[in-house]
């Protein structure tokens, strides 16, 4: 039989854990992460799993990880000390940037600050032409004096961003083999190899990040690795990428930049293969954890891509055409909507007397004032359990006590009483707010974008989605919710369904017309090559490799460009797919001259044992006694007594609310106006009949 797959996910508040056994049945676990060092959750909770299930460390076949150390690295601002090495005269490309802000009326807007100091971006003589000729040639003393000022400076990771190198990467190489030579103890990144593309600050800025990251990364995969091997695991260990891939932990110990958006792409490409099975292909994928929420629109069974994206404090915005205001990342990624509005989110009231919910957060230590670990503040969790929503004795299956009473308090404190309201309207009033900013985001990625909410199903995950997703999906007017099984920990589970993928481009800068077929064809055959290497590298060959290629095109003389697929068909049949898309697009059509800028390959490795969401299999819970509680749903209305259910106890004839429906991981909550049933997989469905 196949041997014991494992996959981890590091959130804000719990550390998720799944193993998937040899007959396919999935076993999971929730744990406290340890923000000292998140490894030692992992370690731990993975050694009593294991054990539970009585599964030999020997028999782990492979180790998934979704991990948040870039993100936390960034928001944190406590990466390694960085410096910069450019061409004579580029120094300021950092502050510069797209010479915008993200909102022109906003007089107290503050610019990040950049990752690296002007006083540790230094320059040297060269230059390389665009066509890729050497213009001047390096001037070698200025690279070995920069590397001496830098380190006397203390700076422990270097970023090195020539113009045009990525026509001609000469320069940079050069550089990388003097500091290599002379410091072995820095850590280099060179943009040839991070981002080989065109346009100064995306790349400049991306390979400052990869830089910023080198040493948080490589520590925690190292730590994390020699971790697996003290508990008897050999097996390779895998890190998310921020577009849903997998990459081994080398590959990513060297590009940290691809695995900033770990945490939540599991979930979104699990959330879009369960959809898939249940022929649900456009959904809204609403993943609702302890310290965010998130909103990712897939259609037709693929999350929506972008090529860049910024990161700002951890968050991004919710209006998605918002530009400068974090560290530009110009990586493939899913195109999440993400909000500080989690469970363990902090609300406040504000100057005016208003409640506020989030960004800051309790996090898993203290965590909630219900949790009775010292914190005294409210929560959205502490809301819930005020309510009635969330078990107010124990969560993650009785491994967590729940203390009521100072959820109470913290929220007759710190909001009721200045605000006049008793303890219960507060709580009401915490899970509007949050509510509110959570319904933002969902918009973000289908409003703003010219979809209706109201045409697509809502797929519900992490510990807290099944609680706030039906007031969602009726405030958006979506009248069909399904909650996965093992939703509190899908993040993981989605890893799970991923494949192991390498990307390979190369700047093309070409017309279109002029390009022969034959050098189109060299190109492909180059970019197949390079990533046959990296996926042979990781133990597959190349039988069992898919290759996807794109173009990226633009006409001629334009700033951005459109990605469309490139199938060998050749340019006409190129052109020809461009335009279609170029109508879609922008709803009207240029027959004028078209550019290829960039060529890509995406090599895609399915392992040997994925899991199949048609065949999903969980370990059998135990029976649990019938229970009732009084749960309010709705303010300025009674508490309402209502059944609490398992999973199991569903069935597939709809069943009217109210319920709660109780798991380890996750809680769901089925309002009066609502009903709800058991699929064939084992997903609970909700269902309204009362929208217009």
């Amino acid at each position: 039989m196949p041997g014991v797959r494992v996959a981890v996910d590091i959130g804000g508040t719990f550390t998720d854990i799944v193993v998937m056994g040899g007959d396919g049945v999935l076993h999971a676990s929730k744990v406290a992460t340890t923000p000292r060092d998140p490894s030692e959750a992992v370690i731990a909770g993975l050694a009593a799993l294991l054990d539970e299930c009585g599964f030999s460390p020997a028999g782990v076949e492979e180790v998934l990880h979704g991990t948040t150390v870039g993100s936390n690295t960034l928001i944190e601002r406590n990466g390694a000390p960085t410096g910069l090495i450019t061409t004579r005269g580029f120094r300021d490309v950092l502050e510069i940037g797209r010479i915008r802000t993200p909102d022109m009326f906003d007089l107290t807007w503050d610019k990040p600050k950049p990752l690296v100091a002007r006083r540790h971006r230094l320059e040297v003589g060269e230059r390389i032409a665009a066509d890729g000729s050497v213009v001047t040639v390096l001037a070698e003393d200025d690279v070995i004096a920069a590397g001496e000022r830098l380190i006397a400076q203390g700076i422990a990771a270097v970023a090195i961003c020539l113009i045009n190198s990525y026509r001609n990467p000469i320069h940079e190489q050069r550089i990388e083999a003097i500091l290599s030579a002379r410091h072995p103890q820095l850590l280099v990144s060179a943009s040839y190899r991070v981002l080989p593309e065109m346009k100064e600050y995306e790349r400049t800025s991306t390979t400052v990040v990869n830089a910023y990251l080198l040493a948080a990364m490589r520590s925690y995969l190292a730590n994390l690795e020699a971790g697996l091997r003290t508990l008897g695991i050999a097996a390779p260990l895998r890190v998310m990428t921020s577009n849903g891939g997998l990459l081994g932990a080398a590959a990513a110990a060297e590009r940290p930049v691809l695995a900033v958006a770990s945490g939540p792409a599991g979930g979104v490409i699990g959330a879009a293969r369960l959809g898939a099975a249940v022929g649900a292909r456009d959904l809204v994928v609403f993943d609702m954890g302890g310290t965010t929420a998130k909103a990712v629109i897939v259609e037709n069974g693929r999350p929506t891509m972008t090529s860049e994206y910024e990161f700002r404090d951890g968050l991004s915005t919710s209006a998605r055409f918002i530009k400068a205001g974090g560290y530009m990342l110009k990586v493939p990624a899913i195109d999440i909507a993400e909000i500080g509005a989690g469970g363990g989110s902090l609300a406040t009231l504000d100057e005016g007397g208003l409640i506020t919910v989030g960004p800051a957060s309790a996090g898993a230590v203290p965590g909630p004032a219900c949790y009775g670990l010292g914190n005294a503040r409210p929560t959205v969790t502490d809301a819930n359990v005020v309510l009635g929503h969330l078990n107010p004795g124990t969560l993650a299956g009785g491994r967590l006590a729940i203390e009521r009473a100072r959820g109470l308090e913290a929220i007759r404190t710190h909001l009721a009483l200045p605000l006049g309201f008793r303890p219960e309207e507060a709580a009401h009033g915490i899970r509007a707010v949050a509510n509110a900013a959570m319904a933002r985001a969902i918009r973000a990625v289908t409003v703003e974008r010219g979809r209706d909410p109201r045409d697509l199903t809502l797929i519900a995950i992490g510990g807290n989605g099944g609680i706030h997703a039906p007031d969602l999906a009726r405030e958006l007017g979506i009248s069909r919710v399904i909650v996965p099984p093992l939703a509190g920990v899908f993040s993981a589970v989605g890893m799970l369904a991923a494949d192991l993928e390498h990307v390979a481009l190369t700047t093309v800068s070409q017309r279109l017309d002029a390009l022969k077929e034959r050098d189109l064809a060299r190109l492909r055959d180059e970019l197949a090559a390079e990533v046959g290497a990296r996926l042979a590298a990781e133990g597959f060959d190349r039988s069992r490799v898919a290759l996807a290629f794109e173009a990226d095109l633009r006409h001629e003389g334009q700033a951005s460009e459109l990605t469309v697929e490139e199938d060998g068909a050749g340019r006409q049949a190129l052109a020809a797919r461009y335009r279609a898309q170029y109508l879609k697009t922008y709803g009207y059509s240029d027959d004028g001259p078209i550019e290829m800028v960039k060529l890509r390959v995406i090599g895609r490795a399915r392992r040997p044992v994925g899991l199949d969401f048609a065949r999903l299999a969980r370990a059998p819970a135990d029976a649990a006694p019938p229970l009732r509680r009084a749960v309010a749903f709705a303010r300025g209305e009674p508490a309402i007594d209502t059944p609490v259910l398992t999973r199991a106890q569903l069935s597939p004839t709809p069943r009217p609310g109210p319920l709660l429906i109780e798991e380890f991981d996750a809680t769901v909550a089925v309002p009066p106006d609502a009903r709800v049933a058991l699929d064939p997989m084992g997903n609970i469905v909700l269902e309204w009949t009362n929208f217009k």
